[in-house]
């Protein structure tokens, strides 16, 4: 366990080292910010919503959104109760405004991927790649900002990955459903008249 800690502190130092720009860091500030309170993910999904031809890619956002905020906001973090970095790893300069909750596993990463992970499934490759580039950039932010550790990101990606598969599975069985209990009240109509 103190080889993993070890690692995930060496990467952040690096990163704050090697990696650190006026010009970086603004990007990375803002890319961060766009994932405030799922703020991006949130505004996607409403837009896909209204949208009648994307309304389905919007109902799976939504149902990857809430199953991502109850298991990771709501659930693991409290449970796990990781410190952030920025308290524990000497020399770390947090980049943004000390943070309210828990660090693992990262709740911009998990929220970031669940979506962006759907988009790039449920969307042509022009509107999903960049979505999840997006995805990924906003992960990356977490770590350069100096707010999460390596493996809450790793970790937080990899939640939300598992969590768009399965808001797609939810959302495909019950669409078919749904469906299927149409073309009965079609059929029981037309039989009807």
């Amino acid at each position: 366990m103190n080889v993993l800690l070890e690692w995930d502190a060496n990467i952040l130092l690096w990163i704050q080292e090697n990696m650190r720009t006026d010009l970086m860091t603004t990007i990375m500030k803002g890319i961060t910010r766009l994932g405030d309170s799922g703020c991006l993910w949130i505004v996607l999904t409403v837009l896909f919503l209204v949208l009648s031809n994307t309304r389905k890619v919007g109902v799976t956002s939504a149902v990857a959104l809430i199953i991502t905020f109850l298991t990771v906001n709501l659930g693991i973090k409290n449970i796990v109760a990781r410190t952030r970095p920025y308290e524990v790893v000497e020399g770390l300069i947090n980049l943004v405004d000390k943070q309210k909750d828990f660090s693992f596993p990262s709740g911009h990463a998990a929220h970031a991927f669940a979506v962006g992970v759907v988009i790039l499934i449920m969307m042509p490759r022009k509107i999903g790649v960049p979505i999840f580039v997006i995805s990924i950039l906003m992960a990356f932010s977490r770590l350069y900002i100096g707010v999460h550790y390596p493996t809450d990101v790793i970790a937080g990606a990899a939640i939300g990955t598992i969590i768009a598969f399965v808001s797609i599975f939810i959302v495909d069985i019950i669409s078919k459903k749904w469906n299927k209990r149409n073309l009965e009240i079609e059929q029981e109509e037309a039989n009807g008249l």
